[in-house]
């Protein structure tokens, strides 16, 4: 990737965050945390709210939707456990941070978002930042995205009331899955490993997102 624009102190924010908000709570997948202090986050949320880009909380991004709090972006992808010749499915995309994280973990990267505003927005600050291996699709991102699957590596940034049938069939043999799951107010992570057809899920972190809408999501927002 290019390098990234460090004026204004962020690169200086950037390593406080991983040292203090990260790695001191228990995040040690040194690929993440790599990955995480080279991601300027201050460039995937609006202008306004850039100095607080480093914040230990989530930023709204428009929408009705936010950018994840940096320490829950970090758990997840540490239990995601990527490697770089994976390739990794995202379903909601947002600002595109993830999905730019991704993109430095992963070899290829599908966001799929369906906001298509923020598609837009994410897709210019990725093209941006040189991530050429990172492709944002506007859509139903519960119906995953069958014409790049399987996939070894599937995460999804939004709180669902169950586990999306697609995304599991859309797994590869040996890959995983994580999604929060829960009511509209509180989730836990669910991780999902496949195993030939047997599909084995775990309970991880109890966690807030804002919802999964879609087909086999919540459907009130449609």
């Amino acid at each position: 990737m290019d390098d990234h624009d460090e004026r204004g102190g962020f690169a200086q924010a950037r390593r406080h965050m991983v040292d203090h908000q990260i790695r001191a709570r228990g995040v040690h997948d040194e690929r993440v945390l790599r990955a995480m202090e080279r991601v300027p986050r201050e460039r995937f949320v609006p202008i306004e709210a850039r100095a607080q880009a480093y914040l230990d909380r989530p930023l709204p991004i428009g929408s009705g939707q936010t950018i994840s709090q940096p320490y829950m972006v970090a758990t997840m992808l540490d239990v995601l456990g990527c490697e770089p010749e994976m390739t990794a499915l995202e379903i909601g995309a947002g600002s595109g941070y993830q999905a730019a994280l991704l993109g430095e973990l992963c070899r290829e990267v599908w966001a799929v978002e369906i906001v298509e505003a923020l598609a837009v927005r994410a897709e210019a600050a990725l093209e941006a930042l040189g991530y050429a291996n990172v492709h944002i699709v506007v859509g139903d991102g519960t119906q995953g995205l069958p014409e790049h699957a399987p996939y070894d590596r599937i995460i999804v940034a939004a709180g669902a009331p169950a586990v999306p049938e697609p995304l599991q069939e859309q797994l590869a043999d040996g890959g995983r899955l994580v999604i929060p799951v829960g009511s509209r107010m509180s989730q836990c992570l669910v991780v999902i490993d496949r195993d030939g057809d047997r599909f084995v899920q775990r309970e991880s972190t109890p966690c807030v997102f804002v919802p999964l809408v879609g087909r086999h999501g919540w459907k009130e927002h449609l």
